[in-house]
């Protein structure tokens, strides 16, 4: 039993040692121009993404309308291309990438990098993830955890959302294992904007309803092709009003919303229609 444990520790030594040897003799050969020449790539890699993304995006915004969210999704897999190229350049060009080369390093890198960069690769292997399952994609309207806002860029680790303040959140891709995903036009250029009324008990609701449905149709930013809706629910404070309706267009979302709200208001004024005499959030307080 001692003489195998001898030559099991003794075999486990020597592979070592040899893992070790080759791993220097791969570090000796890093050059100064060989690192000149990773720069230089990296620099042109990194030219390369900026003006794919000005190209793609010019490009989507002068095609037509329907096209656009379809092009901007090419975006996300031209990036990955790009830096997969690049990933794969700089291996073969420090690490000669034999079968020998390869196992030498893998591992000690592997195991290093695993536990500095574990939530970096997580959000990588999230991003790849994404681009199967389609949780989201560049012009998708989505909401992550408290944070709502259109896709306009979808990297290797996160995704960018432009909020309707015109805030840009970075997000990674990690979210997706833990938070739920909210995607309210899933690529499509419609998005359903729902716009809440709050009124008094003594309304007639027909007339609301009424009001509401012509409102909704006669907006110029209407897609009237998709159904228009409208639910009504009562509180101890009055009554309230949905209404269900999509743009045209999901990135006019909130000027939709102004312009429905607007015309409402002044139409509930031309008929005397009353709003609640409690405030709302004074009614949700007690």
């Amino acid at each position: 039993m001692n003489t195998q444990f001898y030559w099991l520790a003794q075999s486990a030594e020597e592979t070592a040692e040899e893992a070790a040897n080759e791993t220097k003799e791969i570090i000796s050969k890093i050059t100064t121009g060989k690192v000149a020449e990773a720069i230089l790539i990296l620099v042109v890699t990194y030219l390369i993404l900026k003006i794919l993304d000005k190209l793609v995006i010019w490009l989507s915004e002068r095609i037509a309308k329907q096209w656009r969210l379809g092009v901007k999704q090419f975006l996300p897999f031209l990036r990955m291309l790009v830096l997969t190229t690049t990933v794969v350049i700089l291996m073969n060009l420090f690490l000669n990438l034999s079968r020998e080369n390869i196992l030498a390093v893998t591992g000690t890198v592997a195991v290093a990098l695993g536990f500095a960069f574990k939530d970096y690769a997580s959000s990588i292997i999230a991003g790849i993830v994404a681009l199967f399952e389609s949780p989201y994609a560049v012009g998708d309207r989505i909401k992550i955890g408290d944070y709502y806002g259109e896709v306009i860029s979808y990297g290797l680790r996160a995704i960018k959302i432009q909020t309707p303040d015109d805030n840009t959140i970075t997000i990674p891709h990690n979210k997706i294992w833990t938070e739920g995903v909210s995607n309210a036009n899933a690529g499509a250029l419609e998005a359903q904007v729902i716009t809440e009324f709050y009124l008094g008990h003594n309304i007639d609701i027909d007339l609301v309803k009424k009001i509401l449905y012509r409102v909704a149709q006669t907006s110029k930013y209407t897609a009237l092709k998709l159904p228009i809706v409208v639910i009504m629910e009562e509180k101890p404070w009055g009554s309230t009003f949905k209404l269900k309706s999509y743009p045209l267009d999901a990135r006019d979302e909130f000027i939709y919303k102004t312009d429905l709200i607007t015309r409402a208001k002044k139409a509930f004024k031309k008929y005397h229609i009353s709003y609640p005499s409690v405030s709302v959030i004074g009614a949700n307080t007690i």
